[in-house]
């Protein structure tokens, strides 16, 4: 039998730079993301190719060419939890979350806008709602089925957004910006 406490989980460093100017937010690595010590692991999961068609460039399996692409394009990237209990990859499972400090990053290093990826990922962040923008997507995870074309429009039109400076309140198409 196992125990709720054997399912502790804990997210990996940011990915930021001094120029990272917008932070994609997940809500906690999926079981093969874990695994892997990767984010965004899972090889059914549409977040590199989505970036990478956004950006013009080939995809890659490579870890290391799919952080210089967030790296050398102004993205910033982190999990909403920093710990958790979960079994399983869905965010359903999501118990007794801690979450990361949100806020020290952005201060830190002058993120302009929040992505976050996927509901959850939302719903935990409104626990410290940061004072940036920002813009709640569908989940990149192959949980939501919602077809690739269909995610790739969405999320290129928020990274659109996000990068003219230009964005007000909205929810997947959604954002919200803290008075």
């Amino acid at each position: 039998m196992q125990r709720e406490h054997e399912f502790a989980l804990q997210s990996f460093e940011p990915v930021v730079t001094d120029h990272s100017k917008v932070l994609i937010l997940g809500s906690m690595p999926g079981t093969a993301s874990l695994s892997a010590g990767e984010y965004y692991a899972h090889p059914r999961n549409a977040f590199w190719p989505i970036l990478f068609e956004y950006f013009g460039e080939t995809a890659s399996k490579d870890y290391g060419q799919r952080l210089k692409l967030i790296r050398n394009h102004g993205l910033a990237l982190w999990d909403v939890c920093h710990r958790c209990r979960r079994e399983g990859s869905l965010d359903t499972a999501i118990r007794y979350p801690e979450l990361n400090d949100i806020d020290s990053l952005i201060c830190t290093y002058g993120i302009g806008t929040v992505l976050c990826n996927g509901q959850k990922a939302a719903v935990l962040l409104r626990r410290r709602m940061p004072a940036v923008p920002v813009i709640v997507l569908p989940s990149t995870s192959p949980a939501l089925t919602m077809p690739f074309r269909e995610k790739c429009e969405i999320w290129h039109s928020a990274l659109d957004r996000a990068f003219s400076d230009k964005v007000d309140v909205i929810l997947a198409g959604t954002e919200w910006r803290q008075n």
